[in-house]
């Protein structure tokens, strides 16, 4: 399984962590942005780097997104939902999902919501 992830740039630990146990379990990673981030970052790195992410969700399988989420993982969502991917959302509180903090597209019914700590959410994503 082809799998790409999208988070805040805050959570790159995390990033690696679920792309570490995802490829111990034979998935392909096809891209990971997390790898690149070293708060030195020039605009033009910036453009390079937009163009590997959207190449990197174009030639996914599945779309994790780990939640607290920056704005461009929004985007990198919105591209997932635009292309048909298999979307998971994983947080580790409900709260993320609640009508205060959440965003209207985590409801579509082909997205799925997972609350529970990495491994657990590692667990039902690699089920698929």
């Amino acid at each position: 399984m082809k799998f790409y992830i999208g988070s805040g740039m805050k959570n790159c630990e995390l990033v690696n962590y679920y792309a570490k146990i995802l490829e111990e379990n034979e998935w392909k990673h096809t891209y990971n942005w997390a790898k690149n981030i070293n708060g030195d970052e020039t605009i033009k790195d910036l453009i390079e780097y937009s163009k590997l992410e959207q190449q990197g969700i174009i030639d996914s399988d599945v779309v994790i997104i780990l939640l607290p989420a920056g704005r461009g993982t929004h985007i990198e969502l919105g591209m997932a939902l635009a292309l048909n991917k298999k979307i998971f959302l994983c947080s580790e509180t409900k709260e993320e999902f609640s009508i205060e903090n959440t965003v209207n597209f985590y409801q579509l019914p082909s997205i799925v919501r997972l609350v529970g700590t990495a491994d657990e959410n590692l667990k039902e994503i690699i089920k698929l």
